[in-house]
């Protein structure tokens, strides 16, 4: 199929109308920004609503809706590139953006798919200012955080992780809550938590079930263990932040990762 008279007569009829897209001056900075972990400049941008700004952007479909999904997707991809280059775990980036994506595929309005753009890169952004807080990590425990965040689906022991680097238990528990603050277990428990969030605002899975995917010995754990972290029950937080009330989403995006 030629399609080249189309493309020269679009290309005309775009400088026609002065149809300029966005300078990349413009946009690669705000990707730096998220895999540097620059928290101050991405919040910013989000409140410029930028991402949604007509001017620049360019037009994908002729559906309005479906244009945004597009430049959702554009956007994700760039932004997971940078952070693996920056040092995101190749699998857990491309996890976010598969989570992200599939996501946004079950908006129908612009206002709800740029307030998960929002969450999605000030999430990232911070994810990435942990990453960028940690490269001064032994190998050990870096390779410990690597270990615990594949395996987070399983229940996790510290003599499994020592086995895993070669090292004695009291030598990783010692070296892991030196460097971290916390000890392994609490780690485990607080990505666990982190986790169980995401899918109590983002999925319709049943308590039981999340206990079970998360590894915890049995729903009234799992029950017991968020509320502790969080001050809510499951049942309250999934009422509270649920995926519907999309207008809660940018705010509660800043608090996110802690």
């Amino acid at each position: 199929m030629d399609v080249s008279k189309e493309w020269y007569r679009s290309e005309f009829i775009q400088q026609e109308l002065m149809d300029a897209h966005r300078d990349m001056e413009s946009e690669l900075p705000f990707y730096a920004a998220i895999a540097e972990g620059n928290v101050e400049y991405v919040e910013k941008n989000c409140l410029e609503k930028a991402f949604v700004n007509p001017e620049g952007m360019g037009k994908l479909s002729e559906n309005p809706i479906q244009n945004i999904r597009y430049h959702f997707v554009v956007t994700t991809a760039l932004i997971v590139r940078y952070c693996v280059h920056a040092g995101m775990e190749q699998e857990k980036a491309y996890g976010l953006s598969d989570f992200y994506i599939l996501k946004m595929d079950s908006l129908n309005t612009i206002d709800e798919i740029s307030a998960l753009h929002d969450v999605m890169c000030l999430d990232i952004c911070r994810q990435m200012q942990v990453i960028r807080n940690t490269n001064i990590l032994s190998k050990q425990v870096v390779l410990c955080l690597d270990y615990i965040y594949s395996h987070i689906h399983y229940r996790i022991t510290i003599a499994e992780l020592a086995d895993e680097l070669n090292i004695s238990e009291s030598y990783l528990s010692k070296l892991f809550k030196k460097e971290m603050g916390v000890s392994v277990s609490e780690y485990i428990l607080s990505l666990k938590i982190e986790k169980a969030k995401n899918l109590l605002q983002y999925s319709d899975y049943k308590l039981i079930d999340i206990a079970n995917y998360l590894a915890f010995s049995s729903q009234s754990h799992f029950i017991q263990s968020f509320q502790k972290a969080t001050g809510y029950t499951p049942h309250k937080y999934r009422t509270q932040f649920f995926r519907t009330n999309w207008k809660n989403f940018s705010e509660m995006g800043k608090n996110k990762i802690d």
